[in-house]
């Protein structure tokens, strides 16, 4: 490990997630990829797979990006590699080793290009977004190393290498998303909701959305998959909170549980009107406190007017906030949100905001415990949280205002 690490505190690890370099390296000195053991050997310069399908878009360089049409070296049914629905119920190894075995062929490119492509590009859009695996047959020029790809917004992917050939095979674009690709009078941010309604995966809304297949046609941009991620998230739950504004207010405090491996996350609806928080507290020996000796809490929050800057927290923040959009649209009703998680030791490697917007899913199909009032709520919550309640209740937004304005503390 890095000789200095320990003189960087843990706040800033915990604010810069290994994405910000706010230590002043122009690495990150978690070095997350050493932690993971080589789960998947491959060596030679030629692939041929049966991609998911599957894509990643770099950020580094942009507007000159390198983008990645990835499969693993082996045929089959791979859809599940891709599908984010069922990964949950994976063992978190057996998630790693399969999204691991996925190897990247970088090609470089102008974003714009997405507005004009030529034929590589166009057949790399395309079979992004096949409704089926796609053959692929792929040539690198050098072989792979062990440069994964793990980040605390983005899926895991495998190593990557320069692209030096490919074709592709038996691909069927995803008759969700055929008409939107085709029109290029419709608006990035139309697209997304559109392919939301009909049922995609925000994986897939992301992946078409950094292809470059979305958008009005001179408008058309190829994005980095880490944003494209953030703006699926965002634009969905921008969406669906105007229209959970309108709903009646629901009238009892509901709380929510639930503990995973290495994690615990908290739901508490509150009476009142729309407002949110997402917070967070990373234990020693977890992710982003590696080698702290306290627990680092961090949180962000909206109003009922939303925020106009991007949350410290990072992309986690929308992730979560639209899942609980979606509860309170199922619901018919409206009110206030407070969401936590603790982080605990062991859980040490980042696998993508969707771990984030999947558990809080699954937190809010349990059956929640009802209480009249947010003192009883924050009583029954502190028999779950390892950080003591009162770090929770100094740092949560809305807990401050339901104490000022509602008289039932």
């Amino acid at each position: 490990m890095v000789k200095n690490l320990i003189k960087i505190p843990p706040s800033l690890c915990v604010k810069c997630r290994g994405a910000k370099m706010l230590c002043g390296l122009s690495y990150c000195p978690v070095s997350i990829a050493d932690r993971v053991k080589k789960v998947y050997t491959f060596t030679g310069n030629s692939i041929t797979g049966s991609s998911p399908p599957s894509l990643f878009v770099g950020r580094y360089g942009y507007p000159k990006i390198n983008i990645y049409p990835s499969t693993p070296p082996f045929t089959g049914n791979t859809s599940y590699m891709e599908d984010e629905s069922k990964w949950l119920s994976q063992d978190l190894n057996d998630f790693l080793s399969n999204r691991l075995s996925l190897l990247r062929g970088g090609i470089k490119v102008e974003a714009t290009q997405a507005s004009n492509p030529d034929y590589r590009l166009q057949e790399i859009q395309i079979s992004s977004l096949s409704s089926s695996p796609v053959d692929i047959e792929m040539t690198v020029e050098k072989s792979f190393k062990n440069n994964v790809m793990l980040d605390e917004n983005i899926t895991p992917m495998g190593p990557s290498s320069p692209l030096k050939s490919i074709k592709f095979g038996n691909y069927h674009i995803d008759n969700r998303i055929e008409k939107i690709y085709y029109d290029r009078d419709l608006k990035a941010g139309n697209g997304i909701i559109k392919l939301y309604e009909k049922g995609m995966g925000i994986n897939g809304i992301s992946k078409a959305l950094s292809s470059g297949s979305l958008g009005t046609g001179k408008k058309r941009r190829i994005v980095p998959t880490r944003w494209s991620i953030t703006a699926a998230d965002k634009s969905i739950s921008d969406n669906l909170v105007e229209e959970i504004k309108d709903y009646k207010e629901i009238d009892e405090f509901q709380v929510y549980i639930r503990e995973t491996k290495g994690n615990l996350f908290i739901g508490i609806l509150a009476p009142g009107q729309w407002m949110f928080e997402w917070g967070e507290s990373w234990f020693p020996g977890s992710t982003w406190n590696s080698f702290g000796d306290s627990v680092e809490v961090e949180l962000d929050y909206e109003g009922y007017y939303g925020r106009n800057t991007y949350p410290d927290i990072g992309g986690c923040y929308y992730s979560s906030r639209l899942a609980v959009a979606e509860k309170y649209k199922e619901m018919k009703r409206t009110g206030s949100a407070m969401l936590w998680r603790e982080i605990y030791p062991g859980f040490n490697i980042p696998v993508g905001v969707w771990y984030v917007r999947e558990n809080v899913r699954e937190l809010f199909r349990g059956k929640p415990e009802i209480f009249d009032n947010i003192q009883d709520s924050v009583n029954y919550v502190s028999k779950f949280t390892k950080v003591d309640i009162s770090v929770w209740k100094v740092k949560s937004n809305n807990m401050k205002y339901l104490v000022s304005n509602l008289d039932n503390y």
